[in-house]
């Protein structure tokens, strides 16, 4: 689950972290009441959105203007007016494709004066089961194109659980970052109530690009990223308070609400299979047959009919598709059970595009027979092989 930058840095703040203050715009009214409690004479204005390059961004309406979603006011009423031009609008950037988002909430905060931008993020590093540390002096650009083209400018290291966080660690990426004096005390400080944080909250993600050296000499987290674990949102009651659900895709939340695993994708065949190794396999033979998967669906082991009829109209409910494939195979989850919901959804949505279903293992005969006695128009197949091979040639005949 992603949030805001402004909640992002409201939790930084309660963990003592250094971040400029600011304010949340939820409605046009708001703006230069917002603007004018904080003091100048430089005002940033931010579209909160859950993407990244929101400044190298462009809106789709002109009205918006044709800066990006980060701009500059050097008063009250100009930073109101910012905000205005933002609410409301369609914003474009590289992260968010060619739909882009709208933008519901702005906020607006306290320029800062920038000596030095760096890079500093906290991330689960998968190899090692570890929370890695990931820093760099060339901050305000994307990670992925300073490791492409200057990759000596990046350290990154893990911390062993067996200790946790030390000072040395805040030492060394102090001194990797060329800090010094003070600011060594101060990166010391930041990273260790970082690492408390990302643990204290389940995170799976703390990115603060740029990381900034005022004038004065002091660090200060401009920008922040913040990431958590779904499946640790459990016992995190105040982190999932801050879901923004309008920033997630209607399928996948209407997923989330009913336990499946669902991850919308561009093409044109939509596919509902248990097991994550299953749907990958059937995602990858789709596109070895010529076409492209529609979404990841994983329904699970243990699915009820309830489920897989919920399931089916989400796969329907999506535009772009153009075929549907069902590929089961039954161990906890029965074919039967598979059956039933497949048809229960299908009776009660409709069926207008093609669908083929493939069914192996437990009471796979009896879901077969229910699908042959539905007298509905379903395409039958013997394994995965013929199920790509099928649905590929429905679609594209």
């Amino acid at each position: 689950m992603n949030i805001h930058e402004y909640q992002a840095k409201a939790l930084l703040r309660s963990y003592g972290l250094p971040v400029s203050d600011g304010r949340i715009v939820l409605r046009a009214e708001e703006a230069k009441a917002a603007a004018g409690e904080l003091d100048g004479p430089l005002w940033v204005v931010k579209a909160q959105i859950h993407a990244g390059g929101r400044g190298k961004g462009r809106f789709r309406e002109p009205e918006a203007g044709e800066k990006g979603g980060v701009r500059l006011a050097r008063s009250v009423g100009e930073a109101a007016e910012e905000a205005l031009r933002m609410l409301g609008r369609t914003l474009v950037t590289h992260q968010t494709g060619p739909a882009g988002k709208q933008v519901g909430r702005v906020y607006i905060e306290e320029g800062s004066d920038i000596a030095r931008e760096l890079y500093l993020a906290l991330l689960i590093d998968r190899k090692t089961s570890r929370i890695s540390f990931v820093c760099s002096t060339e901050g305000g650009m994307d990670i992925e194109e300073v490791a492409a083209h200057s990759p000596e400018k990046i350290l990154t290291f893990s911390v062993d659980p067996a200790t946790g966080i030390q000072g040395f660690h805040g030492r060394r990426i102090a001194f990797a970052l060329g800090l010094e004096g003070k600011q060594v005390r101060q990166c010391v400080d930041l990273v260790t109530k970082l690492y408390r944080l990302f643990v204290d909250k389940d995170a799976e993600m703390i990115e603060i690009n740029p990381l900034i050296v005022t004038p004065a000499g002091d660090l200060r987290c401009l920008d922040a990223k913040v990431g958590f674990d779904n499946n640790a949102l459990y016992r995190q009651p105040d982190i999932l308070s801050l879901r923004d659900e309008t920033e997630e895709d209607p399928k996948e939340l209407a997923a989330s609400k009913f336990d499946l695993n669902y991850i919308a994708l561009d093409g044109e065949i939509g596919c509902m299979v248990n097991g994550a190794g299953l749907a990958m396999a059937t995602m990858d033979i789709i596109k070895l047959y010529g076409a492209a998967p529609a979404n990841f669906l994983d329904v699970g082991g243990g699915a009820t009919k309830e489920k897989v009829t919920e399931a089916f109209k989400i796969i329907t409910s999506d535009p772009n598709v153009k075929g549907i494939l069902v590929n089961i195979f039954g161990g906890i989850m029965r074919c039967d059970i598979i059956a039933e919901g497949v048809l229960a959804a299908v009776r009660e949505v409709g069926l207008k595009v093609p669908l083929v279903v493939r069914l192996e293992g437990t009471n796979v005969e009896l879901g077969k027979q229910i699908i042959r006695d539905s007298g509905l128009n379903v395409i039958a197949a013997e394994n995965l092989s013929d199920a790509a091979a099928k649905i590929v040639a429905a679609v594209r005949g």
